[in-house]
């Protein structure tokens, strides 16, 4: 017996499932989780000796890479001062300032322990701010795990071919509409239909938690105007795409200012941090200056604030976000080329270092395109993908992500092994 699988055994007898979040149990793709010893760089070593090329970096937030040396040498200064104060630190200020010179529309911020905590606020204060009680999201879109969020959402929820969870109350589940991504008009006929009663329209700008679903041109635009037209909010959740596809996010890929946004991942550098912010008179609402409450003990913590402030600064150095687009585009377009010369229907894409593939005819515009993907397929070729040294989100419906420390040699070995765990997925 391998000591991962000792381990699950083991886990599976106080965790739920084994795992403290669901898509880690491998249920999508077979076979059981391997347990990690450590990481660094591009790679990631189980702890039976078993190193693997990383594509899931901490489903986001390692931009730099595991256990990048600056970093580290941040983390180990602001631990060696005190890791948890429950008092603000300068941390806190340096690094909201990075982050509005990197997104000029969060003009105000508050920094909180997770995306879904920062969704979470950011629809309180888009309903306390409007006066109203509806929100429109996206079919397949993840935005954490809040009731109201549970309403056809993606990730784990969609990777597990769940219904709309248990546990939430209708009434609650009444005030979340949905739409297709990328159909303006659906969301047109929303307003229409509700139209004194929506609060705000949140949206993944790239989907990443149904796979990665690219945005039409003129999609995000067009949801921008509506909201101006009746009176709500846009809400950009970028806790995936934030300082990912863009140096300043979607948005300034996009070139459309939410009114709201919200982060994670990245801004944390691989620790728990969210921050939910936006325009100064809808932020100045929030407790202690206004009426709307949120609080949370460990939130501004000064060792996720340091760790975050050092993954920032590295990404500014010039040509940064150039060249990890480049290796992402490398791999992707070998991907394709290897999946042509096997007969394999796939549909891939990118954004920055952000990536996906579905293994059907493309071209897959929402949710419903996603579905249609070959999962059976996909977890054959993960399983022979791992057993090569290349580690893939084990979820068809998940997108990948390529690190600075992923090396032109491990790009050209990823894509010679993914052409091979094609061949053997093809013959299974």
């Amino acid at each position: 017996m391998t000591r991962s699988r000792e381990l699950f055994g083991r886990a599976k007898r106080v965790l739920p499932g084994g795992v403290n979040s669901p898509v880690r149990a491998f249920r999508a793709v077979g076979g059981t989780p391997f347990f990690v010893a450590d990481a660094h760089g591009s790679s990631i070593r189980d702890v039976d000796g078993r190193e693997y090329i990383d594509y899931v970096c901490s489903w986001g937030p390692l931009i730099l890479g595991h256990a990048h040396p600056a970093v580290l040498e941040a983390v180990r200064q602001a631990a060696q001062r005190g890791w948890t104060y429950g008092a603000p630190c300068e941390a806190e200020v340096e690094l909201a300032e990075e982050v509005r010179r990197r997104m000029p529309g969060l003009e105000m911020m508050r920094f909180v322990n997770s995306g879904t905590e920062a969704t979470m606020a950011a629809v309180r204060l888009a309903r306390a701010a409007t006066r109203r009680d509806l929100i429109v999201k996206f079919e397949g879109c993840y935005h954490g795990h809040a009731d109201g969020f549970l309403v056809k959402a993606g990730s784990g929820v969609a990777t597990l071919g769940l219904p709309d969870s248990p546990g939430v109350p209708a009434a609650l589940a009444s005030l979340t509409l949905t739409a297709p991504f990328n159909d303006a008009r659906a969301v047109a006929d929303l307003f229409r239909e509700h139209a004194d009663h929506i609060a705000a329209v949140i949206v993944e700008p790239y989907v990443g938690n149904a796979g990665f679903i690219s945005p039409e041109p003129d999609f995000h635009s067009s949801l921008r105007d509506v909201c101006d037209q009746y009176g709500a909010l846009l809400i950009f959740d970028e806790v995936m795409t934030g300082f990912r596809v863009a140096a300043g996010g979607a948005q300034e890929r996009l070139g459309v200012e939410p009114d709201l946004t919200t982060l994670g991942k990245i801004v944390g550098g691989g620790f728990p941090v969210g921050v939910y912010g936006g325009r100064d008179d809808l932020m100045k609402r929030v407790a202690p200056e206004g009426p709307v409450y949120q609080a949370g003990t460990l939130s501004g913590n000064p060792v996720a604030m340091a760790a975050g402030l050092a993954t920032l600064r590295e990404t500014n150095r010039p040509g940064f976000y150039d060249q990890l687009e480049q290796k992402t585009q490398r791999l992707v377009t070998g991907l394709e080329r290897a999946a042509q010369r096997h007969g394999v229907a796939v549909t891939l894409g990118h954004a920055g270092s952000m990536w996906g593939v579905y293994f059907t005819e493309g071209p897959v515009r929402n949710y419903a395109d996603a579905k249609r993907t070959d999962t059976a397929f996909f977890a054959r070729w993960h399983a022979a993908a791992l057993a090569r040294g290349v580690f893939l989100a084990p979820s068809a419906f998940e997108a990948g992500f390529v690190s600075a420390a992923h090396s032109d040699a491990d790009i050209d070995f990823t894509i010679a092994q993914l052409d091979a765990a094609l061949a053997d997925a093809r013959t299974r």
